[in-house]
C-alpha cells in the first residue's frame, strides 16, 4: 500500500476538494492508513486485494455529537 500513497493521495485530495488533506500508515500496518484534513484524523483507508483485483475501502465514523457541529 505504501507505493500507492501518493497516487491514493492525489485521488483524494481532488475528490474531495481538500489540499490539507494526509494520509499516514501507523507503524507496522501494511494495508491501512489513516486520513487526516489538517491535523484531525477522519477516516482510515484499508486496501483489500482479491484475486488479483485491489480495491480500497475509506471509513468514516460520524459522531451524533458532531452533527451538533455542523
Amino acid at each position: 500500500m505504501k507505493e500507492d500513497l501518493p497516487k491514493l493521495l492525489k485521488y483524494l485530495r481532488k475528490r474531495f476538494n481538500s489540499p490539507t488533506l494526509r494520509l499516514v500508515m501507523p507503524p507496522r500496518k501494511t494495508d491501512m492508513a489513516e486520513v487526516f484534513v489538517g491535523d484531525e484524523q477522519i477516516a482510515t483507508l484499508t486496501r483489500d486485494e482479491d484475486d488479483g483485483e485491489i480495491c480500497y475501502y475509506l471509513q468514516m465514523a460520524i459522531l451524533d455529537i458532531d452533527l451538533d457541529e455542523a
